[in-house]
């Protein structure tokens, strides 16, 4: 990371964390892909329509796994191995405590949020009940990503990515076991989720166990060290601010979605789960950009990041266009892996069309967004998303979508909102790079 050829080194860090991505997805979209086809549409928008709100929830211990990334990777490029694995091991007893926190609320608090959301009642019990099932999991979700985080600050990211193919190959044999065999519905594909996650949790903590250097764990030695505590809360809280506001705009996105019934909501939940594959892909650079220039800024060669931001914006531009409109080109083939129904395809193919071939406007904003953090900047990109992705698409709904009660105009937002979204963060990087550059002298 701080030395030789960033666009070859980049691509060699990036490729298996969009292969990771992915086969995260997958969990989800294999679920709503089982019940879709053997259950119907109905128990198809159960499951779709709970991720915005999955979402809205762990948002916010999501953003602390960032922090302990950006906490870990500095550390790394200081030097300082002492602080490392007092950050090594805060991380995990942040993960572990985020994730008993997360599996009660998810398990008490489901069906009432489904309520404030408008799910519609021929769906909602199902939808409640996929909800109490899968966070029985957070716990093991939580670990896995917080594991996956400090390996990533030192560049390691075949591990988690082999830990996930395992659970990935187990939850697609679990979901058909449960819902095939045992027809059990919706509470199958959440019952396969949980299971799996802990298989993927497991195996990166034994990663971590067994790794002879820096960010060795000690699992019987858990403590939080306030200095690294300190760090990770720096970044990793706006960071999950943002992640948490960013998912009410979407639980309201998913509101307006619900009232036009339960068709528009399966085409929208398969659409999105498919626009989710290209997301990932192109969060993967947003996650280089962040790991690559705190390691660089904690070394002491700020130059250095300006190139990697160059690097990641070149690459999540092509894979963010690439893939979205090679997805919206064969979008029908795609949703028909979903659903049969051609009223779901049909409502799926309007999404596509508005959010996924302009998708990598989002990919610009995001590494503007992983620079910024890498930089130790958290504060400042969380208000300028905040403002003009969030509260943009709260005020359109409000506003615009109110007047044009039609479903186009509800997706016209979001290439909106991540256009002006990403022109601020441009001007917020230059002057935080402008700042740094000044106190280096």
């Amino acid at each position: 990371m701080l030395k030789g050829n960033l666009f070859v080194n980049i691509l060699y860090f990036t490729v298996p964390l969009i292969i990771s991505g992915i086969l995260q997805l997958l969990f989800n979209a294999i679920d709503m892909i089982v019940v879709g086809k053997f259950s119907g549409s109905a128990s198809m928008a159960a499951v779709s329509s709970t991720g915005s709100l999955i979402n809205l929830i762990t948002n916010l211990f999501i953003g602390l796994s960032v922090g302990s990334s950006v906490c870990v990777a500095r550390r790394i490029g200081k030097g300082k191995m002492d602080e490392v694995s007092k950050a090594v091991q805060t991380s995990i007893s942040i993960a572990l405590i985020s994730g008993v926190i997360l599996t009660l609320l998810g398990i008490v608090f489901s069906k009432r949020l489904l309520l404030w959301m408008k799910s519609p009642e021929d769906v909602i019990d199902l939808s409640a009940l996929y909800l109490r099932i899968y966070f029985t999991g957070m716990t093991a979700t939580m670990l896995y990503n917080f594991a996956s985080a400090i390996l990533r600050a030192k560049g390691d990211t075949k591990r988690p990515l082999i830990a996930l193919s395992i659970a990935g190959v187990l939850n697609a044999l679990l979901n058909l076991f449960f819902v095939v065999v045992l027809k059990m519905d919706v509470a199958g594909v959440a019952l396969a989720s949980s299971l799996s996650s802990y298989v993927s949790a497991i195996l990166v903590l034994i990663v971590l166990i067994k790794d002879p250097g820096m960010v060795q764990l000690d699992i019987r030695n858990l403590y939080i060290d306030k200095e690294a505590m300190k760090d990770i809360s720096i970044v990793g809280i706006p960071a999950g601010i943002q992640g948490t506001v960013f998912s009410l705009s979407n639980v309201a996105i998913q509101s307006s979605v619900n009232s036009f019934g339960r068709i528009v909501m399966a085409g929208n939940g398969a659409a999105s789960s498919i626009e989710g594959f290209v997301y990932n892909a192109m969060n993967a650079f947003y996650q280089s950009c962040l790991t690559f220039t705190s390691q660089n800024v904690g070394a002491g060669q700020l130059r250095r990041s300006g190139k990697i931001l160059f690097v990641c914006e070149l690459l999540v531009i092509l894979t963010g266009f690439v893939f979205g409109y090679g997805v919206y080109r064969n979008g029908e083939v795609f949703l028909r892996i979903y659903s049969d129904d051609a009223d779901v395809i049909a409502a799926g193919m309007i999404r596509l069309y508005y959010v996924c071939r302009t998708y990598f406007l989002c990919g610009i904003m995001d590494v503007f967004v992983g620079s910024l953090r890498g930089m130790g900047s958290s504060i400042l990109p969380m208000v300028v998303s905040l403002l003009g992705a969030c509260v943009f698409r709260l005020v359109w709904i409000a506003t615009y979508f109110r007047t044009h009660h039609d479903i186009q105009s509800l997706y016209v937002s979001y290439p909106y909102s991540w256009i002006l979204t990403a022109s601020v963060h441009f001007l917020t990087i230059l002057f935080v790079y402008m700042r740094l550059k000044r106190k280096e002298g």
